[in-house]
């Protein structure tokens, strides 16, 4: 609501994200943030937008109430609040996404480690005078080659992933 309120307003008075950026003293990147719904600004920022777009602080986050300056205050807070705890839920819910990936790529090179050991190169055995066993065989080895020499730095990566994406005790 702020973001797309935002980028409408200053739009309607022609300024682009830098021309707004140099008046609110930011880069353009956080102009972007914001219009994007990334980050929100503070409520110290969001009345300096205010006074930039020359448009009430109500407009921006949506409303056309008309309160007295201590209820728009509150008012603010309170919609910042309750994005902020809109970050903070979809942050958690990405943890929590990239922790599972985690814990599952280490079960995915487990798995293919024990088939790897229980196969024991069958390959190794065969008729390689066959173009089509020789091309297979080939395949086989080169994986097996590569998983061998790539799966324990991946296995630790992930391993050291699921550590930094567990959940923080309170």
């Amino acid at each position: 609501m702020l973001n797309e309120n935002m980028k409408a307003i200053r739009k309607s008075k022609g300024l682009s994200q830098e021309e707004l950026a140099v008046k609110l003293n930011v880069v353009r990147q956080t102009i972007s943030k914001w219009e994007q719904g990334l980050s929100v600004p503070d409520s110290d920022m969001l009345i300096s937008i205010s006074k930039v777009l020359e448009t009430p602080v109500s407009t921006l986050l949506g409303e056309t109430v008309a309160e007295s300056k201590v209820d728009d205050l509150k008012a603010i807070s309170e919609k910042l609040e309750i994005i902020n705890l809109q970050f903070a839920q979809r942050k958690t819910a990405r943890r929590k996404l990239l922790h599972w990936l985690f814990i599952s790529l280490c079960m995915i090179i487990v798995t293919i480690s024990t088939v790897l050991i229980i196969l024991n190169s069958p390959y190794l055995g065969w008729d390689y005078n066959d173009p089509e066993t020789a091309v297979l065989g080939v395949a086989f080895h080169s994986f097996e080659w590569l998983f061998v020499r790539l799966a324990p730095i991946i296995l630790i990566g992930a391993i050291v992933g699921i550590f930094m994406t567990r959940k923080k005790p309170a």
